[in-house]
């Protein structure tokens, strides 16, 4: 697999980003171990269903997005520029799928170079031309160069253990104590508090985990825009896709909701709250760092 030059400051607050995710969950591991709480036992659970995700993530994305994977006969167009980026990139051609939609979008998926695919929606075919398809498929081939499934997954790790665990407290506020607590005398008070202090902390992680995820989606566009050489390109179809989600329907956007994650550009409707929960960063500042990039190439 082909290494391709990464923006060094994006690197180095991805990394600080992981510094304070493992400092936040560490000190709240010592936090539950002075309460009695099994730390290391509900870890081992979360991690069981975190790998089935992790491995299964390609099957669960194609179902909860309706995307139908396709053969070379159906788009010859796009298999070629999913080959010719993949030879460029120094992997396998990932697998191909189309999404029977009007909205504009697409998504890479895939825990390894060897298990992954790329999917589009006939919307984001009938309205690109082949330059903008060529930088969009050469920016989700960037996710998969880049591992970015990996760290989805490793930071759904944080937020499905932060939210078991709140389930867990909730269930013993209203049912009674549980180990050590119970016998010292804790009771409800102690519970409630290890309630409050994990929401704190889910709440804390969710957001260093979105930030992460937004350094990872500017990561795609640097690395896919040197992998294709036109950051222009990709700009332009940044701002189509942005621009047509406008106008689509609620229920046409709704369903790629469960999918977001995984989108160039996630498919919210314009009121929707979860914006200001973004797992993207705004389509403006993507634009503005692409025309920039451009700029740099001397084009």
């Amino acid at each position: 697999m082909k290494k391709f030059k990464r923006d060094k400051e994006l690197v180095l607050r991805m990394y600080f980003t992981w510094f304070l995710l493992g400092i936040l969950y560490f000190f709240f591991a010592l936090f539950l171990n002075a309460f009695g709480v099994q730390f290391g036992f509900i870890a081992v659970i979360v991690l069981i269903f975190g790998s089935i995700q992790y491995f299964m993530s390609d099957k669960m994305v194609l179902y909860s997005s309706g995307a139908k994977l396709i053969n070379r006969s159906d788009d010859e167009e796009l298999f070629q520029i999913v080959d010719e980026l993949s030879y460029l990139a120094g992997i396998d051609p990932p697998k191909v799928a189309v999404m029977d939609s009007n909205v504009l979008n697409a998504f890479a998926t895939g825990r390894n170079t060897k298990n992954s695919l790329i999917a589009v929606t006939t919307g984001l075919r009938k309205n690109l031309n082949r330059s903008e398809l060529r930088a969009v498929v050469a920016h989700e081939i960037a996710h998969i160069v880049n591992g970015d499934v990996k760290v989805l997954a490793i930071a759904n790790f944080f937020v499905m253990l932060s939210s078991f665990l709140m389930q867990m407290f909730f269930w013993n506020m209203l049912f009674g104590g549980m180990g050590r607590n119970r016998d010292n005398g804790g009771g409800a008070g102690a519970i409630f508090l290890l309630y409050i202090a994990t929401m704190i902390v889910y709440f804390i992680g969710q957001l260093l985990v979105l930030a992460l995820t937004r350094y990872r989606e500017f990561g795609a566009d640097y690395t896919g825009s040197n992998l294709s050489g036109e950051p222009i390109e990709l700009a332009s179809a940044l701002r189509k896709i942005a621009i047509s989600s406008i106008s689509i329907p609620s229920q046409d956007l709704r369903q790629f909701k469960t999918a977001n994650a995984f989108m160039i550009i996630p498919s919210l409707s314009g009121d929707d709250i979860s914006r200001l929960m973004s797992t993207h960063p705004p389509v403006e500042e993507r634009i503005r760092r692409l025309i920039a990039l451009e700029k740099q190439s001397g084009n």
